[in-house]
């Protein structure tokens, strides 16, 4: 029989060592705990929808995979596909509350954290892949939202990088309505703004030439070209750059209405318990443009600012317009979780893990005392310590092999003569210091050693 090579589709190659597993799934289990803390409600939806549903809001099509059966029959419906992978969680998030609106309370909040698909180039080291996480929060309401929402959002991001220790990082915020006032004022119409905040959004990674003659490409003029440069790339303190937003006072609305708005929700931000140094207005931020109406958010890492992004978002006046004559604006703030770990691992940021599942090695010496061993395994699960018995028959170099290679910190050791002592040995992997203790004394024993709580 012919063997098939072992191998991993492009971008769909993002696969774990269990340990890395580990720390993967530890980096969900904080960002779910912090969400539910601020009272967001778990939501799934399904990995494929219509095809309709996914380009409702003019999605890449190109970017979508669409569904279909290897086998199915040129007459079957299936043949011709009906349904994508979705390609982000904010569509269906829009269909869900447009399928739903009438058995939600509002504001809806809620948050979700799945896989999504997008066929888009893989970039590894950049951590671009095809098949990625994405952990969602958003709030949604009827009709109006409250700024406080806005500023709500920074607070809850705040507590995940700072539980998730992974050194300084700023939340970036902006408002769309000061940037297409600043726009307006340089008389770029909306209907040109694209290309112009295309060429904004490369200042952190082009020299300053190649945007200025980027932005005089595309009809800016020399001189407001280069003054355009200066108000967007200068970073500032966030007083500063209230200040600075107020001393321009270009006379139109937009604009006076975006720093308006920007200016509440610094001081809502700060309300929520943001410190200072964890946010700043940064009017360097245009991501989005095309879908946000009011305050939008990147997050950064101040010691890796190479890493880009590690979390982003903004507000939208309605989230399912396509799909309800309902009025729902929202706020909401996206964190690739799989991007965000490929980095980390590559930058060395992880924090080691304070429990794994790998806690406690009970070995095998003697198979007649199976029924010992497992019943000693018993009792330290009872006490939720996590605890393995290794069942095959091996010599002790090998069980010991295999806990080390496993990352088992305790290892626990009997044979016929330690059972009829009433003892049995424990090894602490870690230094390989080794005790005989006394049956009774092994859970305090072994919780000590790992520096668990006692329950």
């Amino acid at each position: 029989m012919p063997k098939v090579r072992p191998a991993l589709l492009k971008g769909f190659d993002q696969e774990f060592l269990p340990q890395e597993q580990l720390q993967f799934n530890a980096l969900v289990e904080l960002i779910r705990r912090n969400f539910e803390r601020f009272g967001f409600l778990p939501l799934e939806t399904p990995s494929a929808e219509r095809i309709e549903v996914l380009t409702s809001k003019g999605g890449a099509e190109k970017e979508i995979y669409a569904l279909s059966r290897l086998a199915a029959a040129d007459e079957d419906d299936e043949a011709a596909a009906k349904g994508a992978l979705r390609f982000d969680l904010t569509v269906p998030l829009a269909r869900y509350v447009a399928m739903r609106e009438r058995e939600l309370a509002f504001p809806f909040r809620r948050y979700q954290i799945q896989r999504v698909w997008r066929g888009e180039n893989p970039q590894v080291k950049r951590g671009r892949f095809r098949e990625f996480y994405q952990c969602d929060i958003d709030v949604i309401n009827r009709e109006t939202l409250s700024y406080l929402a806005e500023a709500e959002i920074p607070s809850v991001i705040y507590s995940v990088f700072r539980e998730m220790a992974i050194g300084d990082f700023v939340i970036r915020i902006n408002n769309r309505k000061v940037l297409k006032g600043i726009l307006q004022h340089f008389n770029i119409a909306d209907g040109s703004a694209t290309p112009i905040l295309r060429a904004l959004d490369k200042i952190e990674k082009e020299e300053k030439a190649a945007v200025l003659a980027e932005l005089e490409r595309n009809g800016v003029a020399a001189k407001s070209a280069t003054e355009l440069y200066q108000i967007i790339s200068t970073r500032r303190q966030t007083n500063e750059a209230l200040a600075l937003l107020t001393d321009l006072a270009y006379a139109n609305e937009t604009f006076v209405q975006g720093v308006a708005e920007l200016g509440k929700i610094v001081e809502a931000i700060r309300q929520f318990g943001v410190p200072e140094g964890a946010f700043a207005i940064d009017l360097g931020v245009v991501r989005g443009l095309d879908y946000y109406t009011g305050t939008i958010y990147e997050t950064t890492l101040v010691a890796h600012p190479d890493i880009g992004s590690i979390c982003s978002g903004g507000r939208y006046d309605d989230l399912a317009s396509y799909f309800t004559s309902t009025r729902l604006p929202g706020v909401g703030i996206s964190i690739g979780l799989s991007r965000l770990f490929a980095r980390l691992k590559e930058a060395h940021l992880l924090q080691p893990l304070v429990r794994t599942p790998a806690e406690v090695l009970v070995t095998t010496l003697a198979p007649e005392s199976l029924e010992h061993y497992l019943r000693i395994a018993a009792r330290l699960r009872a006490e939720d310590v996590n605890t393995e018995v290794y069942l095959e028959r091996a010599k002790i170099g090998k069980q010991f092999e295999y806990a080390n290679k496993k990352g088992f910190r305790v290892a626990i050791t009997a044979g016929p003569d330690e059972f009829a002592r009433g003892t049995v040995k424990i090894k602490n992997l870690a230094t390989q210091a080794e005790s005989d203790v006394a049956a009774g004394e092994i859970i305090p024993t072994v919780k000590s050693m790992l520096n668990t709580k006692v329950h």
